[in-house]
C-alpha cells in the first residue's frame, strides 16, 4: 500500500511539473533537452536561437519561439517520423531559460571581499565584471590609514577548509620595485592591513 501511495504522489508531482512547463512559451536563449527513444544518437540539448528558430538533425529548422515544449515535441516528432518506419517516442523537456542563464552568469561575475585593519573604511565590498586585486580592495576601503604596516599586508583565503595566507608589500608595489605582487582576489578573500610597529 505504501509503495502504491508513493507511486501516486510521484505521478501527481510529475504531472504538475509537466503542466507547468507546458504552459511556458519559449523565448530566444531557452535550452531544451530532446530525447528520441528509438535513436539515442539524436539525444541532445538544443537552444532557441535569437531569431526564435531551433535546428535538429533530420528535422531541419523551425520556429520554436512562442511555442510550448509540448508543441515543439509534436513538431519534432512529425518531422522526424518521415525518416523512421516505427512509431517514434520523442520527449522534449525544458532545461533552462535565458533569464536563468543570465542570472547564473551574473552570480558568477560577482566577488565579495572583505578589508579589515588599518584602512579608512573597513568592510565588505561586492565587485562585479572582473575579479579585484588587493590594490583595488585597498582603494575601495578608502586607502591605507596613517598607521598601516604597508610592507605586511595579508590576503587570507579559505582553501578546502584550510587558511592560506598571501603577503602583499604595498610599498614595493607602488614604488615599482615589485610590479608582480598585486594579488588577484577570489570571492571570500579577507585583506588584512596590520598596524605598524613602533620602529617599523
Amino acid at each position: 500500500m505504501r509503495i502504491f501511495v508513493l507511486l501516486v504522489i510521484g505521478f501527481l508531482v510529475a504531472a504538475a511539473s509537466a503542466a507547468q512547463a507546458d504552459g511556458y512559451r519559449l523565448r530566444p536563449g531557452d535550452v531544451l533537452d530532446v530525447s528520441v527513444w528509438q535513436d539515442p544518437k539524436l539525444n541532445r540539448q538544443i537552444v532557441v536561437g535569437p531569431d526564435g528558430i531551433v535546428a535538429f538533425p533530420l528535422a531541419g529548422r523551425f520556429k520554436a519561439s512562442g511555442l510550448t515544449t509540448g508543441a515543439v515535441e509534436k513538431a519534432l516528432k512529425s518531422r522526424l517520423q518521415k525518416q523512421f518506419t516505427a512509431e517514434l517516442d520523442v520527449t522534449v523537456s525544458f532545461v533552462q531559460s535565458a533569464k536563468q542563464e543570465a542570472k547564473a552568469v551574473a552570480e558568477v561575475l560577482e566577488w565579495t571581499i572583505y578589508v579589515t585593519g588599518e584602512v579608512n573604511k573597513p568592510g565588505q565590498f561586492v565587485v562585479t565584471k572582473n575579479p579585484p586585486t588587493v590594490l583595488q580592495a585597498i582603494s575601495l576601503s578608502g586607502g591605507l590609514g596613517p598607521f598601516a604596516a604597508e610592507k605586511r599586508i595579508q590576503v587570507r583565503r579559505n582553501v578546502d577548509g584550510a587558511e592560506l595566507v598571501l603577503s602583499f608589500n604595498y610599498k614595493k608595489y607602488t614604488s615599482g620595485t615589485d610590479v608582480t605582487g598585486n594579488i588577484t582576489l577570489q570571492s571570500g578573500d579577507v585583506v588584512v592591513v596590520p598596524e605598524r610597529k613602533l620602529f617599523e
